[in-house]
C-alpha cells in the first residue's frame, strides 16, 4: 500500500486552472495538431499544362536513367561527381537507380502558372480538361506518382478568374473518372495575404458543395513567392496568419526561389536556394508551420544538368549540394525541373538518411529499451529519430527489413513513436 504524500492545495485550484485554461488548450489543440503523419514527398515536379502526359512520370524516369547511363555509367564515377564517401558509392547508386526504374516522380504539378504563362480561354480551358483526364488514366495504368495535381493562376485580380476556371474544369472532369485521389495536391501560387487564403477556403466550399464532396475533403498548398507573404505592411509575420487563415486546409507552404528573390531586388545571377534572403524567408516559413501541420518545400535550381558531360556534372554537384543543405535545415522536399535533376534528388536524400541510419536506429533502440547510452534522449528528440527513419522508408533510401533489424522495431512501432504523445 502506498503511503499518502503531503498537499496543500484544494482540489478546487485545479478545476479552477482548468476552467481557467480550457479556451487556450482547445486553440492550441486546433491550431497545432501536430504532423500529420502522412508521407511527405522528397520533390514537387513541375510539368507546364500543355506537356503533360499520361506517361510523363515514366519518361522522366528513362531520361534521368539515360543521363546516368552517359554521364556516371557506374556506381564510382557517380560517387567521384558528388564526393560520397566509398562505403555509400554502391547502395547508393544502386538505390537511386531502382527508385528510378520504380517511382522515378513521388510528386507531380501540372502548371498553370508561370510555366504555362498566359494562353487564350479556350485554349486553357482544353488543357484543364485534358490534365484531368491524362492523370486519370495514369492513375488507371499505374503510372500516376503518389501525389499529383495542379498549380492554378493565383487569386489576384488579373487572372483571378480564369485560375478559378481552370480549378472547377479540372476538378469536374478529374471527378468524372472516378473518385478523387488521396495523394491530389493543389497550388495557390504568389499568395500576398491572409485574405487571400481564406478567399481560397472559401473557393474551395463552394467545389465541394458543387461536386458533391465531403467538406474539408479539399486542401491546398500555399506559395511563398512574394515578400508579402513573409512581412505584412504592419510587420507581422504573413505566412503565420496565412496558415491559421486556411482553416486547417494548408498541406504546405512551398518557398518560390526566382519570384521571392526577385522581388526582394535579388540579381539573377544570385537568386538561388541559399542566398540570405532565401534562408530568411524559409526561416519564418518553418517556425510558422511548426506544430500546424503543414509542410515545407524549398524551391529549386534554375541550372539545368544538360550539355557535355563536364557542364552536367557542374550541374549535378550544385543541385546534389543545395539538397543536402536543405536536408539539414530540415526542409524535406523540394523542386525540381529537369528530368536530369532526379538522379541528385535522390542521391541527395538517401546519402542522407544512410549516413544518419545506424546512429538514429540505435539511439531509437537504446530509447525504446530504456537502456543507457552515450546520449540522453527525451521523448521530442525520439519523435525526431522515429520521423528520420519513417522519411527514409518512404523515400525507398531504406529498407524494412534492415530498419526492424537494427532497431528490433516494426514500422507501427516506429509510427507510435513519431506521434507526439506518450507510447504505450
Amino acid at each position: 500500500m502506498s503511503q499518502a504524500v503531503p498537499t496543500s492545495l484544494p482540489g478546487a485550484v485545479h478545476d479552477r486552472l482548468d476552467a481557467l485554461l480550457a479556451p487556450v488548450d482547445a486553440d492550441l489543440a486546433r491550431r497545432y495538431p501536430g504532423d500529420p503523419g502522412t508521407r511527405q514527398p522528397v520533390h514537387t515536379v513541375y510539368v507546364p499544362a500543355d506537356e503533360f502526359t499520361a506517361g510523363t512520370p515514366r519518361d522522366w524516369g528513362d531520361r534521368a536513367l539515360a543521363a546516368l547511363d552517359r554521364h556516371a555509367p557506374d556506381a564510382g564515377a557517380f560517387a567521384a561527381v558528388l564526393g560520397l564517401p566509398a562505403d555509400l558509392a554502391e547502395p547508393v547508386y544502386t538505390r537511386v537507380r531502382a527508385k528510378l526504374e520504380r517511382e522515378p516522380v513521388e510528386d507531380l504539378r501540372i502548371d498553370f502558372e508561370d510555366g504555362y504563362g498566359t494562353r487564350a480561354d479556350v485554349e486553357e480551358d482544353e488543357h484543364a480538361a485534358r490534365a484531368a483526364r491524362l492523370l486519370a488514366e495514369a492513375r488507371g495504368n499505374g503510372c500516376a506518382p503518389p501525389y499529383a495535381g495542379i498549380r492554378m493562376k493565383c487569386l489576384e485580380a488579373p487572372v483571378r478568374r480564369r485560375g478559378v476556371r481552370t480549378l472547377d474544369i479540372f476538378l469536374t472532369t478529374l471527378l468524372g473518372h472516378g473518385p478523387l485521389p488521396d495523394g491530389l495536391l493543389l497550388t495557390l501560387p504568389k499568395v500576398t495575404s491572409a485574405e487571400q487564403v481564406s478567399a481560397m477556403v472559401r473557393l474551395l466550399e463552394e467545389c465541394e458543395k458543387a461536386l458533391g464532396l465531403e467538406p474539408g475533403r479539399l486542401g491546398f498548398e500555399i506559395q511563398v513567392e512574394t515578400s508579402q507573404a513573409i512581412l505584412s505592411a504592419d510587420g507581422t509575420a504573413t505566412v503565420a496568419r496565412m496558415i491559421h487563415a486556411a482553416e486547417g486546409r494548408a498541406t504546405g507552404l512551398h518557398y518560390g526561389t526566382f519570384d521571392y528573390s526577385a522581388a526582394l531586388g535579388v540579381s539573377a545571377a544570385h537568386q538561388t536556394s541559399d542566398h540570405p534572403a532565401a534562408d530568411h524567408a524559409k526561416a519564418v516559413m518553418q517556425v510558422a508551420a511548426a506544430g500546424t501541420g503543414v509542410r515545407v518545400s524549398d524551391g529549386s535550381t534554375n541550372v539545368l544538368p544538360v550539355g557535355g558531360t563536364e557542364q552536367v556534372h557542374d550541374a549535378w554537384r550544385l543541385h546534389h549540394r543545395l539538397t543536402r543543405r536543405a536536408l539539414a535545415r530540415a526542409y524535406h522536399q523540394g523542386w525540381d525541373m529537369h528530368p536530369g535533376h532526379l538522379p541528385t534528388r535522390y542521391a541527395a536524400v538517401f546519402a542522407f538518411h544512410l549516413e544518419g541510419f545506424g546512429r538514429a536506429a540505435d539511439r531509437l533502440a537504446r530509447y525504446a529499451a530504456r537502456t543507457a547510452g552515450d546520449v540522453l534522449d527525451e521523448p521530442a528528440t525520439a519523435r525526431a529519430l522515429a520521423a528520420f527513419l519513417l522519411r527514409g522508408l518512404d523515400c525507398g533510401a531504406l529498407e524494412p527489413a534492415e530498419v526492424t533489424r537494427r532497431t528490433g522495431l516494426t514500422r507501427r512501432r516506429i509510427e507510435e513513436y513519431a506521434r507526439p504523445g506518450p507510447v504505450r
